[in-house]
């Protein structure tokens, strides 16, 4: 997901960042000779970087990278974020070969042959990971690389809408009002991928108590117009795994013509090893197309995403492009054409140096570490939102306990942490369950048990702080941080894009957790 960027106007773009007066001090008498000069020796140590308009000059290479190294050192650090669930470690071996990777075109069959056979390699690994048909000859599962889960669920949807229309017009009906069951949970790809594509969003909203699709409603808002059923294997806001079987169980018995499409992110690489007993994936016959995340639990730098279908009849031909480009015939269905191939190279390299027993044994310390975290938030007097016990991803999201009457929030609480250098969200939940706050600590890979403890002793500290001071106080702290954050301050979102009301946000308050 990427924001939209508002380009400054001349007189903002003049005006600059610089205090009052500043600007008629001269520093255009630098002494220094930037070929002989250390980085700040030389002039552009004193010239503002540029921000709106490309330099007519040029600049040494090693004061080009201090200066720009020198600026990304406000950016958070990024194994303290615990608000994400990409990937922020990998061994120094795959590092070196992405980084030997990055010259190339990943589309770029014919010039890079072996890159493209690796593709394979990790489509065919990961669609056997989620128990895809492989025992027929012409009736076998497909799948691509993709930027990651967000162009994924694009083709994913995508696919169902047009096999839907293609069924409607082959029996002389109606297929202009195509419409699609979520849960009001939904990572917001989903909203967009509906309204990219013209497609009605039905949702079965969360509810106080309850914050995954219900199964039963989510079936019963189906009817002749709708392309399929998304269920989501590792929510955003408490991690849990939604009740695919359910679901299917139910099409089945009420004899409904309706696919499910499962948004497996986050875990689609951590169900299979923590309990591969569940069944979510291709052994219920009503899932046609998974999407999973290879940034996230999958351990590789972002971005990479992955999309497996059961079958060619779940991909109608129509939408798979055959083209020669640069020598080379091409099946292709994208959103996306020229990538790098790193992260793909990555993929393979995590899942051949890991293997089963290597994945195996990452997300059950994962999941051990969730555990011992939310048995140490428990005891600090939160209410655990998560499951427990590998019922759900990795993480743990917990609440205040409102029978205490605590003269701040859980905002508060963050805000606190984030001083300690911790980025741990808080947020308000999906609509009709909105009025509950909550927080979230994502356990990735390299957040080990020693740095558990380290962030349980300023979950204390910040408790303590909080509990000293009166509620003036905290609140005057909370407008203070949300007005001076550099995040706040940004006037990066072009005003004609604000207060829009087409969204679960712009209609309900949502807040989207970060993926």
């Amino acid at each position: 997901m990427v924001h939209l960027t508002s380009v400054p106007n001349d007189a903002d773009a003049r005006r600059g960042s610089v205090a009052e007066g500043l600007e008629k001090l001269n520093f255009n008498d630098s002494a220094g000779d930037e070929g002989t000069a250390s980085v700040y020796g030389s002039r552009f140590a004193v010239q503002e970087l540029p921000q709106h308009e490309m330099p007519e000059g040029e600049m040494p290479k090693e004061i080009a990278y201090r200066l720009i190294r020198d600026d990304l050192t406000l950016d958070g650090n990024p194994m303290l974020n615990l608000a994400s669930f990409v990937t922020t470690y990998m061994e120094d071996e795959v590092e070196k070969l992405m980084a030997e990777a990055l010259p190339k075109n990943f589309i770029d069959y014919e010039e890079y042959p072996q890159t493209a056979e690796i593709q394979n390699r990790c489509v065919s690994m990961i669609a056997r990971m989620f128990n895809a048909p492989t025992h027929l000859e012409q009736e076998t599962a497909m799948g691509t690389s993709c930027v990651g889960s967000s162009e994924a669920i694009m083709l994913g949807v995508l696919s169902m809408k047009r096999r839907w229309q293609n069924k409607r017009k082959a029996e002389g009906k109606d297929y202009s009002k195509p419409n699609i069951i979520m849960n009001s949970a939904v990572q917001v790809v989903w909203e967009k991928a509906a309204r990219y594509f013209e497609i009605e969003e039905r949702y079965s909203f969360c509810t106080q108590d309850r914050y995954v699709i219900d199964p039963e409603e989510a079936v019963n808002l189906v009817d002749e117009n709708t392309i399929g059923i998304c269920a989501i294997i590792g929510t955003t806001y408490t991690g849990e795994y939604e009740d695919v079987k359910a679901i299917n169980d139910l099409l089945i018995k009420k004899n409904i013509d309706c696919p499910i499409h499962v948004d497996a992110a986050s875990g689609g690489f951590v169900a299979p090893f923590v309990v591969p007993d569940l069944p979510w994936d291709f052994r219920l016959e009503k899932v046609v197309s998974i999407n999973v995340s290879g940034h996230k639990y999958g351990l590789v730098y972002p971005g990479v995403g992955w999309v497996v279908w059961r079958s060619p009849e779940f991909l109608p031909k129509e939408l798979v492009f055959n083209i020669n480009y640069l020598g080379a015939d091409q099946a292709s269905f994208t959103l996306n054409f020229s990538k790098g191939a790193s992260q793909v190279i990555g993929q393979y390299y995590q899942m051949i140096r890991l293997g089963k027993r290597g994945y195996r044994s990452i997300m059950m310390n994962l999941t051990r570490t969730a555990d011992y975290l939310a048995a140490n938030l428990k005891q600090l007097g939160f209410i655990i939102m998560s499951k427990g016990g590998g019922q759900g991803l990795p993480l743990v999201a917990f609440r205040l306990d409102p029978e205490k009457r605590h003269h701040y929030d859980e905002f508060a609480v963050a805000h606190q942490l984030r001083e300690r250098g911790w980025v741990v969200p808080a947020y308000t939940m999906a609509p009709h369950s909105e009025n509950l706050k909550l927080m979230r600590v994502v356990v990735r890979e390299d957040f080990s048990r020693a740095r558990c403890d380290t962030l349980v002793k300023d979950f204390k500290l910040a408790l303590q702080t909080l509990n000293e001071m009166d509620k003036k106080t905290v609140e005057y702290h909370k407008e203070h941080v949300k007005k001076n954050t550099s995040a706040t301050k940004s006037k990066n979102s072009h005003p004609h894009y604000q207060k829009e009301k087409h969204s679960l946000q712009g209609k309900h308050g949502k807040s989207h957790p970060i993926c």
